[in-house]
């Protein structure tokens, strides 16, 4: 089963969406068999690569949202995160454009280090207070995974993976996704959101029933005669 998920780095709700994921995949008797695939989405692609101002000073002056409501804002996600076992510090929040982090794990991706490369940047970006639009920045937390500096420095400077990050963005558009994290099971079950685990897990084990029906080994009459049943009505005869 293949789970495609549309997210950004700067995107809090995608943090605390992918460990709610991750906690209903984990008990998921066939998570063996699920192929996870991260998708890029910026939620702003026009914001500078790096913003001289806070997170609430972003969201207020940036997105016309009044600073009381954002403060508001702020506070319940880092709640929801605590939830989590988060810790998210918006005081060193450093506001950054994502697309350089897009093409960061993508990188990974030929690697199979996706996962845990959208990790190092939301830990990075959500409780470190690391700027993930730089590239040292990037080649530090690549290294940890075992990239190479020079091909994490080429491959952003580039563009090597620039129109996969497009791709991913133009996808989600055509899909009709408008908000993220947008998790999309087999292309026919969609999780818009950071739902709770339960859901995830309700829809893991309806998109595997779809995608794995029980056939009869033993059709009715095939042999000529019925095998014996009971049921809530009784036994046959």
């Amino acid at each position: 089963m293949k789970i495609e998920i549309w997210s950004d780095i700067a995107c809090p709700w995608c943090y605390i969406g992918k460990r709610r994921f991750e906690a209903a995949l984990a008990e998921f008797p066939h998570r063996e068999d699920v192929e996870v695939l991260w998708r890029s989405y910026q939620l702003d692609p026009d914001i500078p690569e790096h913003f001289e101002g806070t997170e609430l000073e972003y969201l207020s002056k940036r997105k016309g949202m009044p600073v009381e409501r954002v403060q508001q804002m702020l506070e319940h996600v880092t709640e929801q995160a605590a939830g989590e076992g988060l810790t998210f510090r918006y005081e060193d929040l450093v506001v950054a454009n994502s697309f350089a982090a897009h093409q960061f794990i993508h990188l990974a991706g030929t690697q199979g280090k996706a996962d845990a490369a959208k990790e190092a940047l939301l830990a990075a970006h959500f409780e470190q207070g690391r700027n993930i639009a730089d590239v040292d920045t990037l080649v530090e937390l690549g290294a940890a995974l075992g990239l190479e500096d020079a091909e994490i420095r080429e491959t952003l400077q580039s563009g090597r993976h620039a129109d996969d990050v497009r791709a991913d963005i133009a996808e989600a558009g055509a899909l009709g996704v408008n908000g993220v994290p947008f998790f999309v099971l087999d292309r026919k079950y969609g999780i818009s959101g950071a739902q709770p685990v339960e859901v995830f897990t309700n829809a893991l084990n309806e998109a595997w029933k779809e995608s794995h029906p029980l056939v009869m080994a033993n059709a009715e009459g095939a042999d000529g005669t019925d095998g014996g049943v009971c049921g809530p009505d009784g036994c046959t005869t």
